[in-house]
């Protein structure tokens, strides 16, 4: 039996990934699956840079818009969900394209998740409290102080993965990094990860230039249409936050912006510190040659 293999796109934001998945599943003849969990939901076409309408149709992808901001959609249920998919795939393809820039998404379908021990639900509702009372920072420095290495990497502006990440340093008085990938599953196919690349001024350029588009294209009102929902978790994400803060008259049109660009940076950053700790990943800068990405994908196949 053939062996099956996974192609996982990764890299910082607006580097080029969709593009690139587009042009290997059309190669390959095959399906993609994307890991972005931002463009998971429907109510977020714009601001999430999902892929257009003649991009789904170029390649058929899977986990596009197939959920409601409203709906509760953890890690753990699109790890399933996606290697059920990818079983599915693997009847009829020896190649599956999978493309996104949530690291802990791609990282669950690839290695699993790690399991964390059970601690007291009531050390989180005294975070919540805590957030509530003292704000982000208070805890973004406590985690500092527990767990540099989690502090390092980590969605530092996602209240959620800061308190996840504290009521476990706290609940068992060990650091949440030492829990992470004590053992990886077996998955029933083979991962080749492609990393897209480029300068940082270079990426920072394409960041600034994709928000200004984003907003040519409607972000604003795609934002306007959200704000009565501005409180779901699914929409505390860059982009949509920094508007509605705008929105609600406490910043102006002209920061706002300035602090979507800034704050997609900063992600673009983080994305990288992520993706760089797989060492077998393929890097190529963004405007390599598709012939040279596809010539090197196929010597891993065939070594």
């Amino acid at each position: 039996m053939p062996e099956k293999y996974l192609i996982a796109i990764v890299g910082p934001t607006a580097i080029g990934k969709t593009a690139l998945s587009i042009k290997l599943a059309q190669h390959f003849n095959t399906e993609i699956i994307s890991a972005d969990s931002r463009q998971f939901f429907k109510e977020m076409q714009i601001g999430t840079a999902a892929p257009t309408a003649s991009e789904l149709q170029a390649a058929k992808h899977h986990f596009i818009h197939h959920k409601s901001i409203e709906d509760a959609y953890s890690v753990g249920a699109f790890e399933k969900e996606a290697i059920n998919t990818l079983s599915d795939l693997f009847k009829k393809q020896e190649v599956v394209i999978m493309v996104g820039g949530s690291g802990l998404y791609v990282d669950a379908v690839i290695n699993g998740l790690d399991e964390f021990p059970k601690v007291d639900k009531n050390i989180r509702t005294i975070l919540n409290a805590q957030l509530e009372a003292e704000g982000l920072q208070v805890l973004q420095s406590q985690l500092k102080e527990l767990d540099v290495d989690t502090y390092a990497k980590i969605a530092l502006d996602n209240p959620q993965r800061v308190i996840r990440a504290l009521e476990i340093c706290i609940g068992t008085g060990k650091p949440y990094s030492s829990f992470l990938k004590k053992s990886s599953i077996k998955r029933n196919f083979k991962t080749i990860t492609i990393g897209l690349t480029a300068e940082r001024e270079t990426i920072y350029e394409r960041i600034n230039k994709r928000v200004d588009i984003m907003m040519q294209h409607g972000l604003l009102d795609e934002v306007k249409s959200l704000e009565t929902k501005s409180h779901l978790n699914a929409l505390n994400t860059v982009g949509y936050k920094e508007l509605f803060n705008y929105l609600n008259n406490e910043w102006t049109f002209d920061f706002a912006i300035s602090e979507i660009k800034k704050n997609s940076r900063r992600f673009a950053k983080r994305q990288l510190t992520w993706f760089k700790r797989n060492k077998d990943t393929l890097w190529f800068d963004y405007e390599t040659d598709i012939k040279t990405i596809i010539t090197d994908i196929e010597s891993e196949i065939n070594a």
